[in-house]
């Protein structure tokens, strides 16, 4: 299984030409952040989570030919705000892109792109087969996807379990129920937006926290706003097996 971090920022921040932080004028490529996202390649087949506004551009940044599904995490408009893109591989590879979300991210990606689930759909529009999904394992061409549960401040968010690798974003609470389904994961993806504390997101320490308890073998902080700071400077605080993840970071597991 490879995993590819195709973004690991957030819409959280200020334009660069009203800041003056470090993290937007960085030389390091690992501080240059695009809105959150993951790719699964496992078993001869490629799996997107979240699809945000970047999203054409990171599948052409890691050359992606093809996709076997999209799964959602929840309905913001930095994770669903690339929808539309998915056409080109409509258009290319001849073929409808199966969508996995909860009902709640159905209708939110219905508000944002109401021609896309109109009845009657224009030419053109992206060609999209819908799979409810709920707070139960599912298949994807015999590929096993555990939902977790966690809170993104009172809105439910689903992160996902594909073998040993897990995949946490926009959490800032996991139940005791759903830190069981983590548990024995060699690899842990999981947001940490700032040192401080967020009223929806998990602060480093937070995280970090979590990590301890859930005692991952490696763990990826991901989710990260220009005011956690710059990569190198961070790296050198965090643990020797907790990685602050970067944009292109691909990662191998057995």
């Amino acid at each position: 299984m490879q995993i590819t971090f195709l973004g690991t920022g957030t819409s959280t921040g200020v334009p660069v030409v009203a800041c003056d932080c470090k993290v937007c004028v960085s030389n390091d490529l690992r501080d240059h952040r695009l809105r959150t996202s993951v790719m699964i390649e496992t078993g001869g087949h490629n799996f997107v989570v979240d699809c945000g506004p970047d999203f054409r551009y990171q599948m052409i940044r890691e050359k992606v030919d093809d996709l076997d599904a999209i799964l959602f995490t929840h309905g913001h408009r930095d994770h669903i705000a690339g929808l539309d893109d998915v056409r080109a591989f409509n258009y290319v590879l001849n073929k409808t892109m199966d969508i996995y979300a909860t009902r709640e991210v159905i209708e939110a990606i219905n508000k944002e792109y109401p021609y896309i689930l109109h009845e009657k759909r224009f030419f053109g529009s992206p060609q999209l087969c819908f799979h409810e999904i709920e707070n139960k394992p599912f298949h994807i061409n015999g590929v096993r996807f555990t939902p977790i549960e966690v809170m993104h401040h009172k809105m439910q968010v689903f992160g996902f379990r594909v073998g040993d690798f897990t995949y946490i974003t926009d959490a800032s609470y996991i139940s005791d129920a759903e830190k069981q389904k983590i548990k024995g994961s060699s690899v842990l993806v999981i947001n940490a937006l700032r040192k401080s504390k967020h009223i929806s997101h998990f602060s480093l320490e937070e995280a970090l926290h979590e990590i301890n308890e859930l005692q991952p073998e490696r763990a990826y902080i991901t989710h990260i706003s220009h005011f956690l700071g710059l990569h190198h400077d961070i790296q050198t605080i965090l643990p020797e097996n907790v990685f602050l993840a970067y944009d292109g970071l691909k990662i191998i597991l057995k």
